[in-house]
């Protein structure tokens, strides 16, 4: 299939002017007032999507922002293939920890720098450029359906009720995703697994306004200091959290699967280097890879209250909030977690503090089994261009809409991913090899060709 190299080699330029073109859009869904930019982000889609080929490209709205849905129907007996992606992104703060703008994208050392460029701009475009590809080289072998969100970010409240209210038209075999990442391309892998999440807000309130903190210092306890002390009660010492109930439901890994996981290459060393950390912490008696993937935990994402610009402002602060996720295994249900965590949080605030506690959004976890046609068909095809077979592993992060996929669309979701852990998704310098993003378009269209031959054969 010399021709895919081909088409790649003659139009690479291009692609990389289309995607930056549309990383160049500050499309952070986190940001009320960003309505508009997510609907140009949208029309960008749509237009992709039309010119690659795609017979129906529209733009549905939402009560949040606008899901992008493509087509293209070859034949209703071959099989159909949807591809959901992302166009939201992560807020760029600290913005001065960037080498270069965030939403300007700029090649170095072999890789884009961009928010998104990655997660999940670059990825996803992937998508776009090989169905392009199989368009107009006339190879594509099977019916094609996009659908691409803006608010996988912040949970994905509206894709859920779409997918019910459209279901007939989302009718699929296999949904594609790239929105993870392998081990690397001399060692490729292949997502079987993520953990759901359940991600929630406290806010503590200790007196009605912020006070002089000389003067009442030492006679009204402190929100922040309250805060610190409950969160650091969350977790023990050996980095189990501390939640009643909160492993009730979480089957533990067999020996021999735990055996296997450990044969996937990982050198600890560089891991650490690589972060710039001099020692590694997690729950005692489990690996590195086995703390990210197959066992939950609990973080603090962000804490903040009182004084905190530029100078000095003495005050014993009236709130204090901290915003915490914690990351599921398979069997825990975040509504559950959810629930445990405010009841047990609210139990041990002090008197001294009143608390509100809200859920933000969460997601269940999902593995998908290696013996579906899906995962046969992105394991040869990455075999065919990587030259080895991919090792299934489980991933630390959360895509929360993919079980739901399966609870309303049916489908089986193969996790087609491409970025690599090095990649600083949600953080500053975001970035994805150009290498990465040439062979995912180079991927794509043999798993097309896999999946529609397994297909005809079962």
């Amino acid at each position: 299939m010399e021709y895919i190299k081909d088409y790649i080699n003659l139009h690479k330029d291009r692609f990389l002017q289309e995607l930056f073109g549309l990383i160049r859009i500050p499309s952070i869904s986190s940001v009320v007032d960003h309505k508009e930019v997510m609907i140009h982000t949208a029309e960008y889609w749509r237009k992709t999507l039309r010119e690659a080929g795609c017979e129906k490209s529209e733009i549905f709205p939402t009560d949040g922002n606008p899901i992008v849905y493509g087509e293209k129907m070859v034949d209703p007996a071959l099989p159909t293939v949807l591809v959901y992606a992302h166009y939201d992104v992560m807020p760029v703060d600290p913005v001065e920890l960037w080498e270069s703008q965030p939403f300007k994208p700029e090649v170095r050392d072999g890789k884009i720098y961009a928010r998104g460029a990655d997660d999940d701009k670059g990825q996803s475009f992937m998508h776009a450029k090989a169905f392009e590809l199989m368009v107009r080289t006339n190879t594509l072998p099977c019916n094609v359906k996009f659908m691409i969100e803006g608010e996988e970010e912040i949970g994905s409240m509206n894709i859920g009720p779409f997918c019910k209210e459209y279901k007939e038209m989302l009718k699929s075999d296999i949904i594609l995703v790239s929105d993870t990442s392998m081990l690397g391309l001399q060692n490729p892998s292949i997502t079987v697994g993520l953990r759901g999440l359940a991600y929630m807000q406290v806010e503590l309130t200790g007196p009605n306004i912020d006070l002089h903190s000389g003067i009442f210092g030492g006679a009204v306890a402190n929100p922040i200091n309250a805060l610190a002390k409950l969160i650091a009660s969350l977790t023990d010492d050996n980095g189990r959290v501390t939640i009643p109930g909160f492993y009730d439901d979480v089957v533990e890994i067999s020996r021999d699967e735990r055996d296997e996981m450990a044969k996937a290459p990982f050198n600890e060393t560089k891991y650490m280097e690589n972060l710039g950390v001099a020692e590694l912490y997690g729950e005692a008696g489990y690996s590195t890879k086995e703390r990210t993937g197959i066992r939950p935990t609990l973080d603090v994402n962000g804490i903040w209250g009182g004084y905190t610009a530029e100078g000095t402002k003495t005050v014993l602060p009236s709130k204090a909030y901290a915003k915490i996720s914690m990351r599921l295994v398979p069997n825990q249900d975040y509504n559950k977690i959810g629930e445990l965590f405010e009841k047990y949080f609210t139990s041990i605030v002090p008197k001294t503090m009143k608390v509100k506690v809200q859920t933000l959004h969460g997601g269940q976890a999902y593995v998908s089994p290696i013996d579906t046609i899906g995962y046969k068909a992105a394991s040869k095809a990455i075999e065919s261009v990587l030259g080895k077979k991919p090792i299934p592993v489980r991933s630390g992060g959360s895509i929360p809409i993919i079980p739901q996929f399966e609870e309303i669309l049916g489908v089986k979701t193969i996790l087609l991913g491409f970025g690599l852990e090095s990649d600083a998704c949600h953080s500053p310098n975001e970035n994805y090899p150009l290498e990465n993003f040439f062979k995912g378009i180079e991927t794509i269209p043999y798993f097309y060709k896999y999946f529609t031959e397994l297909w005809k054969e079962k």
